[in-house]
């Protein structure tokens, strides 16, 4: 079966709009998606850039703003800005590589929903805790393994195979052959690249 990696950041606004589409089209294409999450700040620090490209350049960032508004309201999805933005997504990456792999995309998909849908702090635990507590995942075990010494490893991994892979911001999404895409608006395209070229 084609597969197309799925890299995704939870403090990233378009990651959002991708994570709660991503089943509802890779599915149908025929597509399997590894969900990758991995972290931006590394990234951006490599570039010289102290936080988000839409805080840093103002214009910008009132344009992704009124964008995602947009979007959003076509999608009928909800958005409400969390405060800060970004939010500190270290802790929400680890849990989502804590759970089993088929728990992931649902649990990103609730983190996601929680901290753009509802504008919570993913920073707080009890927001992440409530997330687990609604996919009747075990709390204080995916929090305990989320702590430990092999999740942390692999998010380092994750954030370093990502920067490997050429990518600079989030989402993307890379096919089996390496091809790059990025951004929510490629994804359709991406998908059909690993049919057709997986």
């Amino acid at each position: 079966m084609p597969e197309l990696d799925f890299w995704y950041e939870f403090a990233s606004t378009y990651s959002y709009l991708a994570a709660m589409r991503a089943e509802a089209l890779a599915g149908p294409a025929g597509v399997r998606l590894r969900w990758r999450p991995f972290l931006l700040g590394p990234i951006f620090a490599a570039q010289g850039w102290t936080s988000s490209p839409f805080n840093l350049y103002p214009a910008k960032g009132r344009y992704m703003w009124r964008d995602m508004e947009r979007v959003c309201a076509l999608r009928g999805q909800p958005l409400r800005q969390p405060d800060p933005f970004p939010q500190n997504s270290l802790l929400a990456a680890r849990l989502a590589l804590a759970v089993p792999e088929e728990s992931r995309a649902a649990l990103s998909r609730a983190v996601f929903h929680v901290e753009f849908g509802e504008g919570r702090n993913i920073a707080d635990e009890q927001v992440l805790r409530d997330s687990l507590a609604a996919l009747d995942l075990p709390a204080d075990a995916v929090f305990a393994r989320a702590k430990s010494e092999g999740v942390k490893a692999v998010l380092r991994e994750n954030t370093e195979a990502a920067q490997r892979a050429g990518i600079f911001g989030a989402p993307a999404f890379v096919a089996r052959d390496g091809e790059l895409f990025w951004g929510d608006d490629r994804f359709e395209q991406a998908l059909d690249w690993a049919r057709d070229k997986g």
